[in-house]
């Protein structure tokens, strides 16, 4: 083991190339070596990738000293180390900042392009690619949309005020305006009256990157509903082509939606969309999966959906904030 770094308790792993530490415990009294815990509590990564860490002195320990692969685990209480990807995918775009001060950071953030990294995706995510350009190793985003969406997400640039902030998304302080394209609300299976509410209960899929609704009956649980979005039909548009499988695709009437979640369920407005008759426009995964996890993207045929506006009291500076994207759903791809 290498101590090259402060043995304080309140060590923090420095940020390397936008890439933050990630962090993972360590059992009481194992008898593992440091490179033996790593290859087996992770075993899709090889060891040889591990030893390749240990060499570029990117394992370290809570006080952040610098570990060696045959290091002794017996008493330490957890490890630091780096992610990398071989062969990352490289996205057509960058980041997009649209407002930056001492205390947030919006982006407006183009669709393929994931919040944080995770699966092929590390330095093209918008959290890495946003620390790079503006040098701010405590970046944190105070919400998440899906990789597929475009739009807004706002980042928190200081740490001792990130609570504060996501204080008002678990409270929902937060007034998040989406804007999607999807059929014409006659080739809807039911009767809609626009505006309307949609309301269900939300729990993830057998397929996991899915989510589902459940009948109220079905469910275990006491509340009725643990999804809630406002939506209205706002325009009527010309008529195009949508996927119905991998190999055939039909014309539609279409029309231009608002949508505001009320809570905050993964995929939320795609799943409530499609319960209503009305899935989006190049939606991959609902009705059916059309895109499997190591299929290309095709970015010609973007999901058409946008976090289209976010407003807030800010509960550090007191002042109001709205902010709006500057990117546009378009009906012809």
């Amino acid at each position: 083991m290498v101590c090259g770094m402060s043995s304080s308790n309140a060590f923090k792993p420095p940020v390397i190339n936008g890439v933050g530490p990630s962090t993972v415990g360590i059992p009481a009294n194992t008898t593992l070596s440091a490179i033996d815990f790593l290859t087996l509590k992770f075993s899709a990564i090889a060891r040889e990738e591990w030893l390749s860490r240990f060499e570029a002195r990117e394992i370290l320990n809570a006080a952040g000293c610098v570990m060696a692969p045959q290091d002794s685990l017996h008493h330490q209480s957890h490890l630091h180390y780096y992610r990398s990807i071989r062969n990352e995918p490289e996205l057509p775009f960058k980041a997009h900042v649209i407002f930056h001060d001492d205390y947030l950071v919006v982006a407006d953030k183009p669709h393929f392009m994931p919040v944080t990294p995770g699966g092929r995706y590390l330095h093209q995510s918008l959290l890495v690619q946003l620390k790079q350009q503006l040098n701010l190793p405590e970046l944190s985003p105070l919400h998440r949309i899906d990789r597929e969406t475009a739009g807004l997400v706002v980042f928190s640039v200081r740490a001792q005020d990130r609570n504060d902030y996501q204080e008002l998304f678990r409270l929902r302080q937060v007034e998040k305006t989406y804007e999607a394209i999807a059929g014409a609300p006659e080739t809807s299976h039911s009767n809609l009256k626009f505006p309307l509410v949609h309301r269900s209960m939300m729990e993830e899929d057998s397929q996991f990157f899915r989510m589902r609704e459940v009948a109220i009956h079905q469910h275990k649980g006491s509340l009725e509903y643990n999804s809630e979005t406002w939506i209205d039909c706002v325009e009527q548009l010309p008529s195009n082509s949508a996927p119905i499988n991998q190999n055939e695709t039909r014309s539609i009437s279409l029309a231009r939606y608002l949508l505001k979640p009320l809570t905050g369920q993964r995929h939320q407005l795609r799943v409530h969309m499609n319960s209503l008759g009305l899935p989006l426009i190049n939606d991959q995964f609902y009705p059916q999966v059309l895109k499997h996890s190591n299929d290309l993207d095709e970015l010609n045929a973007p999901l058409q959906l946008l976090a289209q506006k976010i407003a807030f009291k800010d509960p550090v500076t007191g002042s109001s904030r709205s902010f709006t994207s500057k990117r546009q759903l378009n009906a012809s791809r």
